[in-house]
């Protein structure tokens, strides 16, 4: 059986932000999902800052909030672009903005979320939502992210004259 990610039939959405910059060439930022079930994995597992939209909020608006949230602090973004929307394997669809910034990764302050873990334990843990980032050129980009995610790097480096 297929898993869908749908709530009544109704498709769950996020957006987020391909954060880039350059430093003797193109990076691009992406993070990797905190928690137990994430843990171990690396290639195919990192994303963009992103996060769902909120009911009748604005897509980017919700891109910029969970940056900010995933990372722990606000970024000045310039030269935004729209690289339009992917639809992962579980069936949600993300909507992206690629835009130029910056950012310490020494800095990262992630959000939480608490979960029970060990399963079927009772106990309760917290868990960051990030637990790293990195700054990354595309080809690795595209290694170390969702599949689906992949298509916003190649629009991304298109739309900014790298394609």
């Amino acid at each position: 059986m297929r898993a869908v990610a749908t709530v009544i039939g109704v498709t769950k959405r996020s957006a987020g932000i391909l954060v880039y910059r350059d430093r003797g060439g193109r990076e691009l930022l992406v993070v990797h999902p905190g928690g137990p079930f994430w843990a171990r994995r690396d290639a195919a597992s990192w994303s963009i800052p992103k996060g769902e939209i909120d009911a009748g909020e604005d897509p980017l608006a919700a891109a910029r909030r969970e940056l900010g949230e995933e990372l722990g602090t606000e970024l000045e973004l310039a030269d935004l672009v729209d690289l339009g929307e992917v639809r992962q394997k579980a069936g949600k669809v993300v909507r992206a903005w690629g835009a130029r910034s910056d950012f310490d990764l020494t800095t990262l302050a992630s959000n939480t979320f608490e979960m029970e873990w060990p399963p079927r334990s009772a106990r309760r843990q917290e868990f960051p939502e990030v637990d790293r980032a990195a700054w990354v050129d595309a080809d690795e980009a595209r290694r170390l992210l969702l599949p689906a995610q992949t298509a916003f790097v190649d629009r991304l480096l298109e739309a900014i004259g790298d394609g």
